[in-house]
């Protein structure tokens, strides 16, 4: 609460899930708030004097300085982004359209860094901020039915990664990667599937995952500790997350097994991360 109170913080994909609950965890703290999502109307319940609210599509380039410049006009510096925005992939590679996976990469990396660009040049300026990524635990290890979303969450770990090492001159700028596992969100309504005009029949139920509230005060605690990266999930998950780390080759053995499963959950209907140890009934 004392890092982040009355720090300048823009978060995008906002108006649901992780991003949603962010604006309002970091509005209880005191923060200044820049939500941005690419419907401005399903951005609600936050209408403080001290909240922006500003329409932004990741999709659209050419439209992040003045987004940004926005921001800076309004409360005169950003000290933290926090970069959500992203869309999540349920499909088999064999079914799927490649544009789907242009798509996927336009959104949640091009998307990514290049608003990050922007919000960097005015960071690099002031010699202070932190930019807060969130990518997934897919971002360390592989798993079917969403080979474009991470290759996508890859692309962000390695890029952000190269970018903290350019940073060195800057110590106070912090780059700092989430990586959260299943989380209680819209997150799988939203998702990308075989063709881009198609979304997904059923969501199936969330309940075994992480509450997003849970989720966010831990990225806000790593956030405001500086931790580079932070493994933010339930077992098993977090478990394989450090088997692909340590130990790849039983990860690969593992994911093998696990991924049979998840694919059978998500062509009977059931959500594709439905505990692995529930039993049959």
């Amino acid at each position: 609460e004392n890092e982040l109170r009355g720090k300048v913080v823009w978060v995008t994909g906002a108006s649901s899930g992780i991003g949603e609950e962010l604006a309002y965890q970091l509005s209880k703290i005191g923060a200044l708030l820049a939500i941005s999502a690419r419907r401005e109307d399903e951005i609600s319940g936050l209408s403080e004097k001290d909240i922006l609210v500003l329409r932004l599509d990741l999709t659209d380039r050419s439209s992040h300085e003045a987004a940004t410049n926005s921001v800076l006009k309004h409360f005169g510096k950003i000290d933290v982004l926090v970069n959500n925005g992203g869309r999540s992939q349920r499909s088999l590679f064999v079914d799927t359209n490649l544009d789907v996976y242009s798509a996927i990469m336009e959104l949640n990396y091009l998307g990514t860094i290049s608003l990050t660009k922007h919000v960097l040049n005015h960071m690099i300026q002031r010699k202070k901020g932190k930019v807060v990524t969130v990518s997934s635990v897919m971002g360390i290890m592989g798993a079917p039915l969403a080979s474009g979303y991470c290759a996508s969450k890859h692309a962000l770990q390695g890029f952000f990664n190269s970018l903290r090492t350019e940073l060195t001159d800057y110590p106070e700028i912090s780059i700092i990667n989430i990586c959260p596992g299943p989380v209680q969100s819209k997150i799988i309504q939203n998702v990308f599937t075989e063709n881009l005009a198609k979304s997904i029949e059923n969501s199936g139920d969330q309940s075994h995952k992480m509450p997003t509230n849970r989720c966010v005060r831990l990225t806000l605690v790593s956030a405001a500790n500086d931790l580079k990266e932070a493994w933010i999930s339930d077992h098993p998950y977090l478990a394989v997350c450090y088997l692909w780390q340590y130990a790849p080759t039983w990860a690969w053995w593992l994911m093998n097994r696990m991924g049979k499963r998840r694919i059978q959950n998500f062509k009977s209907g059931v959500d594709a991360d439905a505990s692995y140890s529930r039993k049959k009934k």
